[in-house]
């Protein structure tokens, strides 16, 4: 991939950006960082709070592959996420992976993906976007979760471009992978850097509550649970905490 990256000192939000220039019909590869946003927004539409310091990046990718696998997606930019992060730690082993949009240090939230894709007319993908915010220099409190940063951490935050240029990198590696070997190696280093087998989980669905054991990814990068009614397969959800 060849990355066109746009930087900006401010911006309402970067998303918003790359998804107007993804439904325009921009090519792929497009990525935008800002410096600061003034209505960057999480999942769940929750406020994304960004100062200075921290990275505010979207990126648009326009794979080959049918619209089934999106969720597929965010589990690999997870993973760029954290590899990326992880370079940085002294202690790597305080990062772990948070089905599905989030990476933890030491299990405070410090990285958080906004995956949003479109459906084309043959059921293949018409376009990716990823929304990526990672605390580099400073950890927002949040009502709901304790928040960490890199600089807490490794004792200094990187510069947000040259961290964005790393994440780049990463991708891009991770989608070689995919593209040579199918889910699977996304699948297993994801499983390495999640939670811990048989760990209790709480996952918030529109139905309800549901709690369970943890107990990996299905092939296609489903949660898999053990509740205490049975196997439960999660397609979509948050896990509390």
């Amino acid at each position: 991939m060849t990355w066109r990256l746009s930087i900006h000192d401010e911006l309402p939000s970067t998303q918003d950006l790359v998804l107007t220039a993804a439904q325009d019909g921009e090519a792929g590869g497009l990525a935008v960082l800002a410096r600061r946003q003034s209505a960057g927004r999480g999942t769940q539409g929750r406020p994304w709070r960004s100062p200075q310091g921290n990275l505010f990046l979207s990126v648009l990718l326009r794979p080959a592959g049918p619209a089934r696998d999106l969720p597929q997606w965010s589990l690999l930019a997870g993973l760029a996420v954290a590899d990326t992060i992880s370079a940085y730690l002294p202690d790597p082993a305080a990062l772990r992976l948070k089905w599905p949009n989030d990476v933890l240090l030491d299990g405070a939230k410090a990285a958080g993906i906004l995956t949003q894709g479109q459906p084309d007319a043959a059921g293949g993908i018409a376009w990716l976007v990823f929304g990526i915010g990672v605390n580099l220099a400073e950890a927002p409190v949040l009502p709901d979760r304790p928040t960490a940063s890199l600089a807490q951490h490794a004792g200094q935050a990187p510069e947000p471009v040259a961290f964005a240029w790393a994440l780049l990198a990463r991708l891009d590696h991770w989608r070689a992978r995919q593209e040579a070997e199918g889910f699977a190696p996304i699948r297993a280093a994801w499983v390495a850097r999640g939670p811990a087998l048989q760990a209790p989980l709480a996952l918030q669905r529109p139905e309800g509550r549901m709690e369970g054991l943890y107990q990996g990814l299905t092939e296609d990068g489903r949660l898999l649970l053990c509740s205490k009614d049975g196997p439960i397969v999660v397609a979509s959800g948050e896990i509390a905490g």
